[in-house]
C-alpha cells in the first residue's frame, strides 16, 4: 500500500522516515520529494508497505505525530486515475436520472448537494430595470 506523509519537516532524512515506518512493519520503499532547484525536502513523501494491516496501522500510529516540530500527516496515497475518478461528476446513469439536455441554449442536469442528494430545479434568473 502506498502511502503519502505531508507536512516534514524540511531536514527528516529519508533514513529517519524509513525507522519510523519500519516500528510498523516491513517497508519496501521510502522516499522524501526533493526540489530539483533548491535541492532541499518539499515537505512531504512517500513510503511502500506490501502488507496492508501493517500499513493501516503505521498510519494510524503516525497521524498526528509530531517530528522535529512538525505534526505529521499520513494517509494512504491515491493515485492519479482514483482521484480523478472520485472527482468526476456522476453520469447520467449512474444517477438514474435523464442524460443532459439543452433547453433556451442552457445545458440542464440534475443539480447535487455535497452528499449526493438532488436539488430542485434551477429557476430562471429574472432582471428588471431599477426605476
Amino acid at each position: 500500500m502506498k502511502i503519502l506523509i505531508r507536512n516534514l519537516a524540511r531536514d527528516v532524512s529519508r533514513e529517519q522516515l524509513l525507522a519510523l515506518f519500519e516500528a510498523h512493519g516491513r517497508v519496501q520503499s521510502c522516499t522524501i520529494v526533493m526540489d530539483s532547484v533548491t535541492g532541499g525536502s518539499k515537505g512531504f513523501g512517500f513510503a511502500n508497505m506490501p502488507v496492508p494491516h501493517e500499513a493501516k496501522a503505521a498510519i494510524r500510529a503516525l497521524n498526528n505525530l509530531e517530528l522535529r516540530g512538525s505534526r505529521l500527516r499520513v494517509k494512504k496515497a491515491e493515485t492519479p486515475a482514483t482521484a480523478a475518478a472520485e472527482n468526476a461528476e456522476p453520469t447520467a446513469a449512474q444517477e438514474g436520472a435523464e442524460a443532459p439536455t439543452v433547453a433556451d441554449g442552457l445545458e440542464t442536469r440534475p443539480r447535487l448537494k455535497k452528499d449526493g442528494t438532488p436539488l430542485g430545479p434551477r429557476r430562471a434568473r429574472v432582471f428588471r430595470k431599477k426605476s
